[in-house]
């Protein structure tokens, strides 16, 4: 018995100095490191990870990356984009969620795919049935050079971005976008005009909101009046001043605007005291 007991423990005490040798490994730089972006296009949370490759003298498309072949866009596991609400690439719906991003490089013409299988090694096991979509792009000649395997976001509105792969001297793009419109708009109704509210900061953000796309203006300056005088901040007479410059108040924005650098020299904030003094210049 008591022999069985060692035995048994001894082959337990084999067991984890095997696991330990076998966890063991050297940390060294990679070839290829891995990196991750994230990017905030209007109201949706955009992630890219990938592993960003070198040239390291060598020719890269038509040669490393080959003309017509399904390349990974990038090196080691597939790169993945994930969005938390729904997009549009290139005017195509995506709901949001993981995707794979693939691409067939050439010399004229890249064409972009959005796959749903993210568990790929690089390319290997593609199957185009597993397409979201496929776009076609056109690569640009850069005049710098890529050394290393590059994404960005880059050409920024309220509702989009273009994504930028670039390498070597080559460069492609292509538009993501989402409509911030209905979501806004609802939580307006939800929380300004259903409710009635006298929330100074409520009624600025409906405002500016309001004022930014040239909805009814009679409104917003309703709202940005009664946020002053339950708050007086110097943003929030700023936008006071802009609305009326947009009414064409003209003497009215000079008083709002000189209201806003006094409360914005007390606040030690040289910016707004700028801005509304060339809002000031603007007018005469």
């Amino acid at each position: 018995m008591k022999n069985k007991i060692l035995i048994n423990l001894l082959a337990f005490l084999f067991l984890l100095i095997g696991i330990q040798a076998n966890a063991q490994q050297i940390d060294m730089p990679q070839a290829s490191p891995s990196a991750k972006i994230a990017q905030k296009i209007g109201l949706t949370d955009v992630t890219v990870s990938y592993s960003r490759p070198s040239m390291k003298g060598r020719k890269i498309f038509g040669e490393l990356v080959p003309y017509g072949s399904v390349w990974r866009t990038g090196a080691n596991g597939a790169t993945i984009l994930s969005f938390s609400t729904d997009v549009m690439i290139q005017g195509n719906n995506i709901p949001k969620g993981q995707y794979s991003l693939y691409s067939i490089p050439d010399k004229n013409t890249w064409t972009i795919i959005i796959s749903k299988n993210t568990k790929l090694w690089g390319a290997i096991g593609y199957n185009p049935e597993e397409d979201v979509i496929r776009v076609q792009v056109t690569p640009e000649k850069t005049k710098k050079k890529y050394e290393t395997f590059e994404i960005g976001f880059d050409n920024m509105t309220d509702s989009g971005a273009d994504l930028n792969l670039a390498w070597e001297q080559t460069s492609v793009r292509f538009h993501i976008s989402m409509d911030p419109d209905p979501v806004v708009m609802a939580q307006i109704k939800e929380y300004v005009l259903d409710q009635e509210t006298d929330n100074p900061n409520l009624l600025y953000e409906a405002s500016s909101y309001y004022l930014n796309t040239g909805r009814d203006l009679d409104k917003a300056y309703k709202w940005i009046q009664e946020s002053v005088e339950n708050d007086p901040k110097y943003w929030a007479f700023h936008l006071k001043a802009k609305i009326e410059v947009a009414l064409g108040m003209k003497t009215e924005a000079v008083e709002s605007a000189k209201e806003s650098i006094e409360l914005a020299q007390e606040a030690q904030n040289p910016d707004y005291v700028g801005l509304n003094e060339r809002l000031i210049k603007s007018l005469k």
